[in-house]
């Protein structure tokens, strides 16, 4: 690594750290020619894959896009900002460690659905609406009662290994 003062190419790491939650390495380095102490982070570098639109087209990925067409959705919610930026970071990265090189649109759209219905139900409708493009109202209901449909059947799943989990708790005491 070069020194930003002298650009000698003669320096030493005295700190490592790691940052961004075991995403980027932080080092504290320092030149050994004028003993100028700076900064580098090291990151890796994954490429994001291609999106192939419902025509056919080719796009590079962007991040940008992605994060506007969710905050539209939040408009006027009560989700908070690092709520989004989470919700665009982990969809990010499940498509960048995905391995693929290509991704449709629609697999982007279902990841953006999966992650909204989690946040806030309101938002979820509002981009289920433009991205599976309802025809009608009761296009509109029906996708409100599969929504509820979903929360139920999850609100079940929930309280099933709950039990479970005090049957063996009760068993483990009992025995």
């Amino acid at each position: 690594m070069r020194c930003p003062l002298c650009y000698s190419e003669e320096t030493r790491v005295i700190d490592s750290r790691l940052g961004d939650d075991g995403d980027t390495v932080r080092r504290r380095r320092e030149c050994r020619d004028c003993e100028h102490r700076f900064t580098t982070f090291e990151r890796v570098f994954l490429e994001q894959p291609r999106v192939v639109k419902s025509d056919g087209r080719r796009e590079s990925w962007n991040g940008e896009k992605l994060r506007r067409g969710i905050l539209r959705a939040l408009e006027k919610r009560p989700v908070g900002l690092d709520q989004l930026e989470e919700l665009v970071g982990n969809i990010s990265r499940k498509l960048r460690l995905s391995g693929e090189r290509e991704v449709t649109a629609k697999q982007i759209g279902q990841e953006v659905m999966d992650g909204l219905r989690e946040l806030d139900e309101v938002a979820y409708i509002r981009y289920a609406s433009v991205y599976l493009s309802f025809e009608d109202v009761s296009a509109f209901s029906v996708e409100v009662d599969r929504l509820h449909s979903i929360e139920r059947n999850e609100s079940e799943a929930k309280q099933l290994s709950l039990l479970k989990l005090m049957r063996r708790k009760k068993r483990s005491e009992n025995d």
